[in-house]
């Protein structure tokens, strides 16, 4: 593997930080990304499965990129309200437990190829290719609640809202295999307390669909939504 970088990046006062893959550099996420480099790491993924970093200001990789925000919130007297995270595989991984561990910090993330946060705790490393079996190979199965009782134990303490997050998979993913996706629906679904999932076709402009967990025949009429899609203000 390449040096190990993650990037931030201030846009009118707005932070972006952008935890590189684990198999890249930060040079290499940089051209993928545009976000700029901002200082070297040593050459491993980002630790996701220690419970240090699974844990609110528990001294891992996870507290550390926090301290990083923290110092650029203060140095640049940037906007607190607009903290962001995104990153890709194990990048990923780190964007949701980032926003797991520090919901107060986090504004929104965006993980393009990653798992849920808590997925790998608890293995020996932080890859399909190091974790344990099951938690590579998709075999642990929890509920939306159990889910949710996971991402809260990383911050016990915590009563506010969750940081709103957008997830990007491939079908064809057989490293970081497709269904971990499901997973961080699950996840994501319980902790923010949703039970509708969107499903988005094209730019959304012309087909939308929604899936909705629990509910029988029929599904509640939502007549905001009905007419924000016919363009009705």
């Amino acid at each position: 593997m390449g040096g190990r970088l993650t990037k931030l990046r201030v846009y009118n006062f707005s932070k972006i930080q952008t935890p590189h893959p684990c198999s890249g550099t930060g040079q290499q996420y940089y051209q993928m990304t545009n976000h700029l480099p901002l200082r070297p790491h040593d050459n491993y993924c980002w630790d996701v499965a220690s419970t240090k970093t699974v844990s609110h200001d528990g001294g891992g990789d996870c507290n550390g990129l926090a301290n990083m925000l923290k110092y650029t919130l203060t140095k640049y007297n940037a906007d607190t309200k607009k903290v962001f995270v995104t990153g890709t595989s194990s990048g990923a991984m780190m964007t949701n437990v980032m926003c797991a561990v520090y919901p107060d910090l986090i504004a929104a993330g965006s993980g393009y190829s990653g798992v849920a946060a808590g997925r790998l705790a608890g293995s020996p490393g932080s890859s399909p290719t190091t974790a344990t079996p099951t938690c590579a190979d998709g075999k642990i199965n929890k509920t939306p609640f159990q889910w949710t009782s996971v991402v809260k134990s990383m911050y016990p303490t915590f009563n506010g809202t969750y940081s709103k997050i957008q997830l990007w998979h491939g079908t064809a993913d057989n490293f970081v295999n497709y269904p971990k996706l499901a997973e961080e629906v699950t996840e994501c679904s319980g902790v923010l307390g949703s039970e509708y999932t969107q499903m988005m076709y094209g730019d959304g402009t012309r087909f939308t669909a929604y899936s909705a967990a629990g509910v029988g025949h029929t599904v509640p009429v939502h007549e905001s939504v009905d007419l924000k899609w016919f363009g009705i203000s």
